[in-house]
C-alpha cells in the first residue's frame, strides 16, 4: 500500500450519475486506457468498503463503493474521469487529492436534494472520510466537489428553471457543511433514436456558473464528443473521452484554486 499523505490534502468529492461513475471502455479506434495515478497526486477513501484506511487511487474508481438503499452502482463503474482530473489536479496545485466517490448512474437531480436517500449517504460518506483524516492527523487544506449530472433530467424533459432550482437547492445544503467550491462538468449530447434534448439543462449549468459565485465550469468538451465519434452508446463515452475531460477539468480546478480568479470562458 502507498504511504499516507505528509502534509494537507484537499478532500474531493465527487458526485453525479453515470459520466461520474465512469463507463469508460476502449475499442480499435480509441485505444486509450485510464491513465494511472501519478506518485503521491491522491489516495481514494472508501467510505463504504475500507473506512479504516486510505486506498490507491485507480480505475475503475468508485467501484467498491455501493450502499444498499444509498449510493448503489451494482457493477457498472468500468473507468472514470477522476484518475485524470486528480493528476492534473495535482501537477498544478502540489496538493495531493483524498478523492470521494458519491456517484449513481441514471439518478436525477431530485434524487440528490437534501434530506433524501442519496444526500444522507453522501453525507455519511463525506463525515467517514473527514473523521478518518483527522484521526490521521492529515490536516484538510480545502474542501471541493466535481458535479457532473443532468442527462436523466434532460430526459425527463426538465426545464430550466427547474434544474436550477434543484441544483441550488443541493448546492446551498453542500455548502453549508463545509463545501468551499463546486467544480462544475458540463454534460453532453444525447446520442440515440429517442431524441432528447439536453440544451436546456447545459443552458441551466451555464446560468448556474454565472450567477453561483462559487461555482466554477471547468469543462464543455463533453458536448463535442459525439460528433467526434467519441460516444460508445445513447449516453456514455470511450475511456479516451473521459481521459481528456478529466485532465482539462483537472488543471482548470487547479489554475482556479493557485489563483482564486480562474474562468472556463
Amino acid at each position: 500500500m502507498a504511504s499516507l499523505p505528509t502534509g494537507s490534502v484537499d478532500l474531493i468529492l465527487f458526485l453525479g450519475q453515470s459520466n461520474l461513475a465512469g463507463r469508460g471502455i476502449t475499442s480499435p479506434r480509441w485505444p486509450q486506457a485510464a491513465p494511472p495515478a501519478l506518485p503521491g497526486a491522491g489516495w481514494e477513501y472508501r467510505a463504504v468498503s475500507a473506512p479504516g484506511r486510505l486506498s490507491p487511487l485507480e480505475e475503475p474508481f468508485g467501484r467498491w463503493e455501493n450502499r444498499p438503499g444509498g449510493i448503489d452502482d451494482g457493477e457498472k463503474k468500468t473507468g472514470s474521469l477522476v484518475t485524470a482530473f486528480v493528476n492534473a489536479y495535482y501537477t498544478l496545485t502540489g496538493t495531493p487529492v483524498v478523492a470521494l466517490s458519491a456517484s449513481k448512474g441514471g439518478s436525477s437531480l431530485l434524487q440528490w436534494q437534501p434530506g433524501g436517500a442519496f444526500w444522507q449517504d453522501l453525507l455519511s460518506r463525506w463525515q467517514s472520510a473527514r473523521d478518518y483524516l483527522a484521526q490521521a492527523g492529515i490536516p484538510i487544506r480545502h474542501q471541493f466537489a466535481v458535479w457532473c449530472q443532468g442527462e436523466t433530467d434532460g430526459d425527463k424533459g426538465s426545464s430550466e428553471g427547474a434544474y436550477q432550482a434543484k441544483f441550488r437547492r443541493l448546492y446551498d445544503a453542500l455548502a453549508a457543511q463545509g463545501m468551499e467550491t463546486c467544480f462544475l462538468i458540463q454534460i453532453g449530447r444525447y446520442n440515440g433514436p429517442k431524441g432528447y434534448d439536453y440544451a436546456p439543462i447545459r443552458r441551466a449549468q451555464e446560468a448556474l456558473a454565472e450567477e453561483l459565485p462559487r461555482v466554477v465550469l471547468v469543462s464543455r468538451e463533453f458536448e463535442t464528443m459525439q460528433a467526434r465519434g467519441l460516444m460508445k452508446d445513447e449516453f456514455h463515452y470511450f475511456q479516451a473521452a473521459y481521459n481528456e475531460v478529466g485532465t482539462l477539468a483537472g488543471a482548470r480546478a487547479g489554475r482556479y484554486v493557485n489563483d482564486m480568479k480562474f474562468s472556463a470562458r
